[in-house]
């Protein structure tokens, strides 16, 4: 029962050198971050996928693209993922074509290409929006198990430090130290590895969205090139 209790998760920790101390603390911080950007990840990304359905939904309903382009504006809420683009797209569009009807020199396609660029600037901003915490979570996922492996090294040195001034070394000398040292490898799996589902399940969400984003670009610019 002694050897039990010695070797609780509480008593291993508390009875750990500084150094791999401060590793676990630096740890358990990094994992508690990281589970916050996972929360504000899964909901930002499932309100973008709503937007995106929401909005494609008014485009393609046949409806006025002035009075969605009216209607958007004149929201409460900043347009943003595909709204942002047609938005950016379609005012850069309106005031291109107003130039050309007082300036006849002005070509199609200078007004398309202006269109394009308005509509790609969205798309970066978008793009950045989509894109944040992502670094993060996938630095914790790569560099956290390192950490903590930092941890169990430091740890086992230690312990067999400890051994040099020792005459007879026994399984319950070292078995303390270097359980105390694994700990810390444990805590950095345990930061790595739900940052690593998460930033593949994120990124792939990203990559959807931006597919979906780019297609409407494009549908976008034919039809704005068929009304010039």
């Amino acid at each position: 029962m002694n050897v039990t209790n010695d070797m609780s998760i509480f008593t291993l920790v508390s009875g750990a050198s500084l150094p791999v101390q401060v590793v676990m603390l630096i740890l358990l911080l990094t994992s508690l971050a990281s589970w916050w950007y996972i929360f504000i990840k899964v909901f930002s990304l499932k309100a973008a996928a709503e937007n995106v359905d929401q909005f494609e939904a008014q485009f393609w309903s046949g409806g006025d693209l002035n009075e969605l382009y009216e209607r958007i504006g004149s929201g409460r809420k900043t347009p943003q993922g595909m709204a942002s683009i047609f938005q950016a797209g379609l005012k850069e569009f309106i005031r291109h074509k107003q130039q050309k009807d007082t300036q006849r020199d002005a070509e199609v396609s200078d007004v398309m290409e202006a269109t394009r660029r308005a509509m790609r600037a969205a798309y970066n901003r978008e793009l950045d929006y989509l894109d944040s915490h992502l670094p993060f979570l996938a630095s914790v996922g790569s560099v956290s198990p390192y950490i903590g492996l930092f941890g169990t090294v430091w740890g086992i040195m230690n312990s067999f430090r400890g051994l040099s001034n020792v005459a007879q070394a026994t399984l319950s000398q070292v078995a303390p130290g270097i359980a105390e040292a694994l700990v810390a490898t444990a805590i950095g799996l345990f930061a790595a590895i739900p940052a690593v589902i998460a930033y593949n399940r994120f990124a792939a969400n990203v990559d959807r969205l931006l597919v979906r984003y780019e297609s409407f670009m494009e549908e976008f610019t034919n039809i704005l090139q068929r009304r010039a």
